[in-house]
């Protein structure tokens, strides 16, 4: 699948907003299938609503209204704003940076208006410029204010070739069927769930499937190829459940770490290969694996790794200028690389080192836990050394036995001095955690099972 090759137009610095014959499918669902005619028309008549501003804030998570959302205020010349979540606060703030230039959220009730009263005539494809700004997406920020990353079309276009280029293979070609359980907001559900379908020729479920029996459902829907895009905590969710599925061409995922035994096991349970991408906010994504057997990543077409002492530079076609990331990475003779954790996240205690993603990573994998974190408390005594502890969520066992499954795994000086069992662990809608809020958690606030364990050669609490 090239269409998105064919959507920039040689020589005049214009990008078509979208791909392929107009008469393809966009977006499916319970509703029926758009095509990508009857989806232009959409969105053309919801521009013409639209209020005159330079920024608009996208809420929905529905995706085919953040679809049309994103594509009218293209055509107006708008640029979309992606907030890291839609709490009223945090939109708030990043409205206010933007006010200069006109700021607004978009009116749900609008867009559903433009799904119904539309003209019939669809109109000529539009086009954006390829060095205009598209987005301005948003994370939290290690201050908890949010920060930006500007991409431009051109940026979005070229990413877009990477990923295909990553992918296609999975479906050959034939048209795919995206599922997706991430938010469009997030650049991971914006790459794979809204340009993927716009600029790479797939076509996308309406809407934005949680519980395992909605996303098999939202898979019934599509007709194959069919490839799901989504986070560990969704896969972990879904093989829990039980739940059948039709037959996949393939399963991505990305947002957290995805343990080598959940891979396999998915791979096992629905006979199709399962690939994890990796990437950021300020990079989108630059690398993919088979976790269930490989432990090394594969750069994506034109990225370039530089390791620094406590960072890694990333060089990439669709970066205006190379973007520094917290990560540590290992280069392979053969341009592949393995992570190392981040510089922040790296311990040392007795003279001893481990990560606390890899301390996470042995927890998630000791039978019956299904779902975790391990953290490092603020050093609170004279060594300057702060306490390991951990959340689990493991309903049927009790803390010490998960501490003695740990001990044939990790060192002793890195074993949780407190382990917290918890129902569920606060994560947000694309599986991240929040450190205060985990904080908050091994201090009791929520109801939970709670174990405190002495260190080896340590005081107790």
């Amino acid at each position: 699948m090239s269409a998105v090759i064919h959507a920039q137009i040689p020589g005049s610095g214009q990008l078509a907003l979208a791909s392929g014959d107009p008469q393809r499918v966009l977006v499916f669902g319970a509703a029926g299938p758009v095509t990508l005619a009857g989806f232009l028309a959409q969105a053309q008549h919801l521009a013409g609503s639209l209020p005159e501003a330079c920024h608009v804030v996208h809420l929905g998570e529905d995706r085919h209204r953040f679809l049309l959302g994103f594509c009218a205020a293209a055509m107006r010349g708008q640029v979309a704003l992606l907030p890291p979540s839609g709490a009223p606060g945090t939109v708030t703030v990043i409205l206010q940076a933007h006010a200069a230039g006109g700021a607004y959220s978009l009116d749900a009730e609008a867009i559903s208006r433009s799904m119904r009263e539309h003209p019939q005539a669809p109109p000529a494809v539009p086009t954006v410029e390829e060095a205009a700004l598209a987005a301005v997406g948003y994370t939290s920020g290690s201050t908890g204010r949010p920060q930006a990353h500007a991409k431009t079309w051109a940026a979005f276009a070229t990413g877009t070739v990477q990923n295909l280029a990553a992918l296609a293979d999975l479906w050959g070609g034939e048209q795919p069927q995206i599922v997706a359980t991430v938010p469009p907001q997030h650049m991971y559900g914006m790459e794979l769930s809204v340009l993927l379908p716009l600029l790479g020729g797939a076509a996308v479920h309406a809407g934005r499937p949680l519980m395992p029996a909605d996303v098999a459902l939202a898979l019934q829907q599509a007709r194959a190829p069919r490839l799901l895009v989504t986070t560990p905590v969704h896969l972990r969710a879904l093989l829990q459940s039980g739940v059948a599925l039709p037959p996949l061409a393939g399963i991505v995922s990305a947002t957290a770490p995805l343990p080598r035994e959940l891979a396999a096991e998915a791979e096992a349970r629905w006979h199709t290969e399962l690939r994890e991408v990796f990437g950021s906010t300020e990079t989108c994504v630059i690398a993919r694996r088979r976790t269930a057997r490989e432990e090394a990543w594969t750069l994506l077409p034109g990225v370039r790794l530089a390791p620094q002492p406590d960072r890694t530079l990333v060089q990439a076609a669709h970066l205006p200028q190379p973007v520094l990331l917290a990560d540590l990475v290992e280069l392979q003779a053969d341009g592949r690389f393995h992570l190392r954790g981040r510089q922040a996240d790296l311990l040392e205690i007795a003279g001893k080192r481990a990560s606390l993603g890899d301390l996470t990573r042995r927890l998630l994998a000791v039978p019956g836990v299904e779902d975790g974190v391990v953290l490092q408390l603020d050093a609170c005594r004279g060594d300057g050394i702060g306490r390991i502890a951990a959340l689990a969520v493991a309903p049927g066992l009790a803390a010490p036995a998960i501490i003695d499954a740990l001990r044939g795994s990790v060192d002793p000086v890195f074993l949780p001095r407190r382990l917290r069992l918890l129902p569920g662990l606060p994560r947000n809608a694309t599986g991240k955690l929040c450190r205060e809020e985990l904080l908050a958690l091994l201090e009791g606030a929520g109801p939970a099972r709670s174990s405190a364990v002495p260190e080896a050669g340590g005081d107790a609490p």
